[in-house]
């Protein structure tokens, strides 16, 4: 009779909560831009932290589900996530059309600008950045290198894109002077500048975007849960303490 009994509360809790149930208890790879701060990056003791890191940490631990955090290539990101290598990309991604076409995403989380850097000592405008063929550094695969490229050699736009695997390379050649300047968006800017002599030339005309986590469009299941974590997180008093602890800019 016990037995009896306890099949069918099993059974009660898993039907009223199907998504849930096939998402608990299972294990779940992260797939994340490793030099991404204060998003995700790797800390001094080899281990993924961050922003995106420890809010997912958070709702697997909220909803009985594990995870690792992959550092991959981001120019390849989503297509590993299409091809199931990984299950979930956490780690500052920009809302876009493009994306939502070949991926799920979550409601957004957070918002971020695009802005250019340049030297601190340099004299460059930020007109002057984008209309005399400077060349401008931008991290290839990200949303701001495609508006970059798509906006190029109109309404009296004129540079020249140099494609690189992260933003602090870029932004490291703009020291160095290979390159005139930087777009990033805002929360890696804010972190560069910390360890870079650069300087904020403001938005070059890239409209302002969100960021989401994403998933595989044929799991809605997980889709559903990362949008339930994510809703008590922002209500929880640890998304004020990850907020004091990385200083990622607006929310």
């Amino acid at each position: 009779m016990k037995k009896l009994l306890l099949a069918v509360i099993l059974f009660l809790a898993i039907t009223a909560s199907p998504l849930l149930a096939q998402v608990a208890g299972k294990s779940f790879i992260n797939g994340i831009d490793a030099n991404f701060p204060p998003f995700a990056f790797m800390g001094p003791d080899g281990q993924a932290t961050g922003f995106d890191v420890e809010a997912v940490n958070w709702i697997a631990q909220k909803k009985g589900f594990t995870v690792k955090h992959q550092p991959m290539e981001w120019d390849s990101i989503v297509t590993s996530l299409k091809d199931k290598k990984i299950d979930l990309i956490a780690s500052g991604m920009s809302i876009t059309p493009e994306r939502s076409s070949q991926v799920a995403f979550t409601n957004p989380y957070w918002q971020v600008r695009q802005v250019a850097l340049v030297r601190k000592d340099s004299t460059l405008t930020l007109e002057e950045v984008l209309t005399t063929g400077q060349k401008i550094g931008v991290q290839q695969g990200t949303s701001e290198a495609k508006n970059m490229a798509d906006t190029n050699n109109r309404d009296g736009r004129r540079y020249e894109l140099a494609s690189y695997g992260s933003g602090q390379l870029a932004a490291s050649d703009v020291v160095n002077g290979r390159i005139a300047a930087v777009v990033l968006n805002d929360t890696i800017a804010a972190d560069v500048m910390k360890h870079l002599a650069l300087k904020n030339l403001g938005e070059p005309g890239i409209p302002s975007e969100q960021f989401g986590y994403a998933v595989n469009k044929e799991n809605p299941e997980l889709l559903k849960v990362l949008n339930e974590g994510l809703e008590l997180l922002k209500k929880d008093p640890f998304w004020q303490v990850l907020i004091d602890k990385y200083k990622p800019g607006e929310h």
